[in-house]
């Protein structure tokens, strides 16, 4: 990298910690502090009563405080990596990086700790001070061996599990890297020689985790910066490096490394030479750990060990040994059974949960996250992604289990299937919501078809239907595209084995189809000569005739394109079986709860009738979320304020919705903060018939219900599920090219219970 790109970066990560304020941290308010009431409740006299509940019973401190989702990350600075011992002061940036990963991946709050402390065990005293403030404590970037001492006696003094992130969490990583490697290569943890350089804290934790996951320490050869550890060595030892001595008269790495089938390097640049790799062993194994320069590069090492198997420290090779596998889910699982402690089972949980995350396909939300790499487990995907949503619940639950089942955990789990669920709709946000729907689809066995079978996204919806649903899903495709695809993306799926197939260039069904569709449309000016070419060039119209001729129950399309194009074919094919589209309905869920949206798509200068009907349908699909519907009209117009615009027309749909009884709550025309905010919209009318806020909104114009719509995505971090096509009977839905394999996903299972046509 030249010197102005290193400037460029240098200036671009000041910023970043600097602006728009300084730091990567803020303290939030979790309860309403808005009044008086408030104030008495959050503090004094209120306060004194959750005191009085944590001094009868201290496990009550779980309950009325932030202390059970609480971590303190705590440094003296003496070893920060890559840069050293710089201080406490100085690496406080990196303690709050730390502190945002722990919210990112695993939603625990953090306080950063950083204290002027050299003396282990006056530094152990100060941590164990700590305990009523936090559940557990993540030790940081303090130098060996004094981390060794600090640790262990924060262990046996503190009734709070105690983890040196430096130390067990590169640990827990490494063991499930070579789990896996290992299993690449055909060799067994009881068989193979290991060859290590660094004999720090993280090194010496890789080598007893190697050793607790069946490793013979016979088999294990230690290098320092002073050569070979070895019985009767003087110099710079310690007792966890005595542990690994060897009786030889060999005294150096290159000594030692012929025959190798493992080599971890946690030391320094170029350790390792391209001519020491070639006298390992065949199919090696080699960590090069050091960062930011490894121990060999790994283009080194291939040129004289083709078949290597190679990790590094780094973001830009595959392998990267990062402990953000591990840290953020081996807390969440011990503070959510109250573990007293951290455990040799509980890690080796962590490690087999992160090693088997591999072995699994590979999520959707990782793969694209990490657009264009590889992520078919193999020599080049041995470990997961740090952006893999499937960790928290893969990895936690196991570490939680672990805890459970060796007696430390003061807050047993009854139910760990809904707790696995619980964390993963922490991450997927639409899970929560989605699992009344997911429920409703588990009981019938429908027919989706996918008008574009190629597309990524699809392909692993359709696997992620066949684990998570009884739902059957149908591509329309090319067979060979579909199926190397489904191998190059190392889904598991393949074509007419676990799902069937429309192929648009050679299916046995072409005349059906195409006579079909040339019957529905012959007298709108279709000739066969059209029907035979849309039904070889058309997937949208291929699927819309599957639905009406009962070879499939529902299509979903629209992943490209634009989405009246599709709904043209929709509608035209569908017609025939007296479906019309009512109106497109979007959920987004938002931080404080779920909001609807509608009309997105189908009319963009919805009648009075059209919006009558928008509403009627929108409240039976709201329902099947479990959510009563409240729903608004929204227009520029305030309860009858202007007489132009969209106004006129809301209240024409009021007056039809009025003609009839309705079971949903509506009001209208108001503007939209009217409707989110009931303290405002009693004043303005206070014989409204709403109570609370909308939670559907319903526009009368289509340009203001889709901006609305993509506001809230693109700036209100929206999650969207959707669009959902009213008025089809669930036989048909067109969603947007910005939809994620977990939006498909969320729409097959929509469509996967039968709906009154008109909702």
């Amino acid at each position: 990298m030249s010197d102005s790109s290193n400037e460029t970066l240098r200036q671009a990560a000041l910023a970043y910690h600097e602006f728009p304020k300084p730091g990567k941290l803020e303290i939030r308010a979790t309860k309403p502090l808005a009044n008086g009431r408030d104030l008495a409740r959050a503090y004094s006299p209120g306060v004194a009563e959750a005191c009085l509940e944590i001094k009868a019973d201290p496990a009550n401190a779980a309950r009325y405080t932030a202390r059970g989702n609480l971590v303190a990350v705590v440094t003296n600075g003496t070893a920060v990596l890559g840069l050293g011992n710089i201080g406490a002061l100085a690496s406080k940036p990196v303690m709050e990086g730390k502190a945002v990963l722990f919210k990112k991946f695993a939603n625990i709050d953090c306080f950063d700790i950083e204290v002027n402390e050299s003396d282990p065990e006056k530094l152990a005293d100060i941590v164990c001070a700590l305990e009523p403030t936090f559940g557990a404590i993540n030790l940081e970037d303090i130098k060996a061996p004094d981390c060794f001492i600090v640790e262990k006696l924060c262990r046996e003094r503190m009734n709070i599990p105690v983890f040196h992130d430096d130390q067990h969490g590169t640990a827990i990583v490494v063991g499930a890297a070579a789990f896996n490697a290992l299993h690449v290569a055909g060799k067994a943890f009881e068989d193979i020689k290991i060859v290590s350089t660094g004999g720090g804290a993280a090194g010496i934790a890789c080598l007893n985790m190697l050793v607790k996951l069946g490793v013979k320490r016979e088999n294990i050869w230690l290098c320092d910066v002073h050569g070979l550890v070895f019985e009767g060595r003087e110099v710079d030892m310690n007792p966890q490096k005595s542990a690994f001595a060897q009786v030889t008269d060999k005294r150096t790495l290159d000594d030692v490394i012929a025959g190798a089938d493992l080599f971890l390097g946690l030391s320094g640049p170029n350790v390792l030479t391209p001519d020491m790799v070639a006298r390992m062993s065949a199919r090696p194994i080699i960590f090069a750990l050091a960062n930011p320069n490894p121990e060999i590069m790994p283009d080194a090492a291939r040129a004289v060990a083709p078949d290597a198997i190679i990790a590094t420290g780094r973001s830009d090779f595959p392998n990267q040994v990062n402990n953000v596998l591990c840290f953020p889910f081996i807390f969440r699982g011990a503070l959510d059974v109250g573990a007293t402690t951290i455990n040799d089972e509980m890690e080796i949980a962590c490690v087999e949960g992160i090693a088997a995350m591999a072995r699994a396909t590979t999520s959707a939300e990782a793969a694209a996250a990490y657009q264009g790499e590889q992520l078919t487990f193999g020599a080049e995907y041995l470990i997961p992604k740090p952006f893999d949503p499937r960790l928290s619940g893969v990895v936690s639950t196991a570490v939680a289990r672990a805890a459970m089942q060796t007696g430390v955990a003061t807050r047993p789990i009854d139910d760990m299937k809904a707790y696995k669920a619980k964390l993963d709709a922490n991450v997927y946000k639409s899970a929560l919501l989605m699992r009344p729907v997911f429920e409703a689809a588990r009981t019938a066995s429908r027919r989706i078809v996918f008008a574009e079978g190629e597309d990524e996204r699809v392909l692993r919806a359709a696997q992620a239907i066949l684990q998570e649903t009884t739902e059957q899903p149908i591509l329309i495709g090319r067979p060979d595209v579909i199926d190397s695809r489904c191998e190059r993306l190392g889904l598991e799926i393949r074509p007419d084995r676990d799902f069937k197939i429309v192929n648009p260039e050679n299916d046995p069904r072409y005349r059906d189809y195409w006579e079909s569709y040339h019957a529905i449309l012959a007298r709108r000016g279709v000739s066969p000569d059209i029907a035979r070419a849309i039904m070889r060039t058309n997937t949208t119209a291929i699927g819309a005739v599957m639905v009406h001729r009962k070879e499939a129950d529902s299509l979903i399309c629209g992943t490209f394109g634009e989405y009246r194009w599709h709904l043209n074919y929709v509608a035209q094919v569908l017609a025939a079986d007296e479906l019309r589209p009512v109106g497109a309905l979007s959920l987004m869920i938002l931080e404080d709860g779920p909001l609807f949206i509608a009309d997105t798509h189908v009319h963009v200068y919805p009648t009075p009738r059209q919006l009558a009907d928008t509403a009627i349908a929108a409240a039976r699909h709201v329902r099947r979320f479990g959510i009563t519907p409240n729903i608004a009209l929204c227009s520029q117009s305030q309860f009858g304020n202007q007489g132009e615009g969209s106004g006129n027309r809301l209240r024409e749909a009021i007056q039809i919705l009025d003609s009839a009884p309705r079971d949903f709550c509506y009001e209208g025309e108001m503007n939209v903060d009217a409707a989110l905010d009931p303290e405002l919209r009693a004043r303005l009318l206070p014989s409204n018939r709403m109570t609370g806020a909308a939670n559907v909104l319903i526009f009368g114009h289509a340009d203001a219900a889709s901006g609305v719509r993509n506001i809230l995505k693109m700036k209100g971090g929206g999650l969207e599920v959707g669009p959902i096509l009213m008025g089809m009977g669930n036989h048909a839905h067109i969603v947007t090219p910005s939809i994620t394999a977990r939006g498909l996903l969320n729409m097959a299972a929509i469509a996967g219970t039968p709906v009154a046509a008109y909702g």
